[in-house]
């Protein structure tokens, strides 16, 4: 009797070997979009960016209004022997102007600061697409041993049965089928902790993206090699990055700062217009006048202080870049390597798992030992357990490195977005 192929087993995970370009083991797009939209992280980069719309809105009509200044008062008179109370009266209105470069600074300011706004949502969306992609696979990885495990047990259990045919036929000691019956339970143990753990990842992925369905069982693609070299990556990625454009929009908005505590060194003047009454109305004067303020100290102090933050937030945009051209040469070289690795332990489950196709084989034909069976069994479940994980992480980083590069997941937002 020809035991069953343990590749036949470990077809049942969906391991199909040739596919398109289409992403079989991803979420479909839409519900992806949508799971997105929902996630706290980009409700708050909406929330702030309008916020930052306001701000803008704040700067190109400026900050000042006018003032409503107006007195009664009541005016003795002695005239010789006589005394005249007259009602004073005053009115005025007044209001502080903007220098004209002031309102070009200004101006420059709320664009900063509205192109802040819109890196950081794009920033906030990639940051959860990130975590989706996460979560994802790591319930992928759990959900797939699953599979593996029930695969195994329904191995051993056809094993048990062609040892009790062996036990009736006197080829094969009892104690045999109780070893093969504890190698089954053993595998059911496993089995368990894996559907925990499964359930546990699942239930993390349903938390963080409530709109995202899960499917019955995951669907595992064959992994796709790294065509592009580095520097395609280093280029795009560098050129599409939210990270990048928030800490050069940040350091925009601080120079601007800077530029505005400078141009304060020079205080806006203050235009108003009075009226005044006396003598009970016999009186009258009406004129303009302006205020400037005098204090310096305290306005030079600002200047220093606004243009230090400027050069920090420049250096700090600096450093970020730099550790992000180091986070794309490790996305990239962890894709590529990944790739590898999976091929390599493709090669060498498919070389264990025809081992134990032949051991089991010969098993059933009276040529082998129960526990030589055993072990290769275990030896093509680890093996193809670590084919599995190998080709989750391939999968993984391949979608990572074309996430960073905004080629997975693209939206709206971010095509629309300032690069």
């Amino acid at each position: 009797m020809k035991f069953p192929s343990y590749a036949l087993a470990a077809a049942s995970l969906c391991l199909c070997t040739s596919f398109s370009y289409a992403e079989i083991d991803l979420p479909p797009h839409a519900q992806v979009d949508r799971a997105l939209d929902e996630h706290i992280l980009v409700l708050n980069a909406q929330a702030r960016m309008q916020i930052e719309q306001s701000e803008q809105y704040k700067r190109d009509t400026g900050e000042y209004e006018f003032t409503l200044h107006g007195a009664a008062y009541r005016d003795r008179l002695l005239e010789g022997t006589t005394q005249n109370d007259y009602r004073d009266w005053e009115v005025a209105i007044e209001r502080p102007l903007r220098l004209p470069n002031k309102v070009w600074i200004d101006s420059d300011i709320g664009t900063a600061a509205l192109a802040r706004g819109q890196h950081a949502l794009g920033d906030a969306r990639h940051e959860a697409s990130r975590q989706l992609l996460r979560l994802w696979f790591a319930w992928q990885r759990e959900q797939a041993q699953v599979m593996q495990w029930q695969a195994q047990l329904d191995i051993l259990r056809q094993q048990a049965s062609i040892t009790e045919k062996r036990i009736k036929a006197g080829d094969a000691p009892r104690m045999e089928l109780n070893q093969v019956n504890a190698a089954a339970a053993m595998s059911e143990v496993s089995m368990q902790q894996a559907k925990l753990r499964a359930a546990l990842a699942a239930d993390e992925l349903k938390r963080q993206f409530a709109a995202l369905p899960l499917p019955a069982s995951p669907s595992l693609a064959e992994p796709q090699a790294i065509t592009q070299p580095l520097s395609y990556w280093h280029d795009i990625m560098l050129d599409h990055n939210h990270e990048i454009g928030l800490a050069q929009a940040e350091a925009d908005y601080q120079r601007g700062l800077a530029d505005r505590a400078s141009a304060d060194r020079l205080p806006d003047p203050t235009l108003g217009l009075k009226y005044t009454s006396l003598l009970d109305r016999k009186q009258r004067i009406a004129g303009l006048y302006v205020s400037i303020p005098l204090g310096y100290s305290a306005r030079s102090a600002n200047a220093d202080s606004a243009a230090a933050q400027a050069r920090i937030a420049a250096d700090q945009a600096q450093a970020l870049q730099r550790k992000v051209e180091g986070d794309i040469f490790n996305a990239y070289t962890h894709a590529v390597s990944s790739y590898a690795i999976w091929q390599q332990a493709g090669t060498a489950a498919g070389a264990l798992r025809h081992n134990a196709d032949l051991v089991a084989r010969a098993y059933s034909l009276g040529e082998s030992s129960l526990e030589t069976t055993l072990i290769s069994r275990r030896q093509a479940l680890e093996a193809t357990l670590t084919e599995t994980l190998a080709r989750l992480d391939a999968n993984e980083s391949r979608y990572r490195l074309l996430l960073d590069a905004h080629q997975l997941w693209p939206n709206a937002t971010e095509e629309h977005s300032p690069h």
